[in-house]
């Protein structure tokens, strides 16, 4: 018998390169097989989506955190009544165009000669004791003051008429500011009367420069000055000093 016949056939190995081949054929098969279900695209589309929009995010985010401007005290005061006065100025010209006809603005009482200025207007380039003595003090909180108060000196009320005339466009009574009545007299000018008491007029009531439109009374926020009228001037909302508006008129 031939020896070739007895030894036991050796197994063939099959080729490394073909094996990869195989594995990658199949990985390849795979790949199609995932991608042709239906619900891959969409998938894949809706991540595609959420990477962008949440790189817009961050870069929006980031971009608005660069732009956001800082607001210091000085450029913003609170007014009694709660509304914000900015401090900056307003042109002369603007001021007294606004006033109007022929009108020229006027104290918001009868006898200005008799009566006692009790809390002045705020003046940021006025001396350390003036602007100490034109804040509103509420528990820990320190306002600067954006009107003119009047008293009597014996502590008698007195009537409140309009500086202006115009249309009241604001009756109200503020649980801290007392009886509140606001006039406007259009060009975005507005005169606002505070701490009033028996007041005769209503919204949309037209009123004449110096009609009365109600007495002096309190408000709880003021209330250590007595009876009293608060009288504040706004020109396209900022507070201005009623005494230098007359000056400049």
């Amino acid at each position: 018998m031939n020896e070739n016949q007895n030894k036991p056939k050796q197994k063939e190995e099959t080729p490394k390169t073909i094996g990869r081949e195989a594995s990658a054929a199949k990985s390849g098969s795979g790949w199609k097989r995932l991608l042709s279900k239906k619900w891959v695209t969409p998938a894949a589309f809706l991540a595609a989506a959420a990477i962008i929009v949440t790189l817009m995010w961050i870069y929006q985010g980031a971009d608005t955190t660069s732009k956001t401007s800082t607001t210091t005290p000085s450029e913003a005061t609170e007014g009694t009544a709660g509304g914000e006065a900015t401090a900056a100025p307003q042109d002369e010209e603007a001021i007294v165009d606004a006033l109007p006809g022929n009108e020229k603005l006027e104290w918001p009482v009868l006898n200005r000669d008799k009566l006692d200025e009790v809390l002045s207007f705020y003046d940021s380039e006025a001396g350390e004791e003036e602007r100490a003595a034109a804040v509103v003090q509420s528990g820990d909180t320190f306002t600067p003051h954006v009107g003119v108060d009047l008293s009597d000196p014996n502590g008698e009320t007195f009537d409140v008429v309009a500086a202006l005339s115009g249309k009241v466009s604001h009756v109200e009574k503020h649980p801290t500011n007392g009886n509140v009545v606001e006039i406007d007299h259009g060009n975005g000018l507005v005169t606002i009367y505070e701490s009033l008491s028996d007041v005769s007029v209503a919204e949309g009531d037209e009123v004449k420069q110096g009609s009365v439109i109600a007495k002096a009374g309190r408000s709880d926020a003021e209330r250590d000055l007595g009876v009293h009228v608060h009288f504040e001037v706004r020109v396209n909302g900022e507070a201005k000093n009623p005494a230098e508006l007359m000056e400049q008129q």
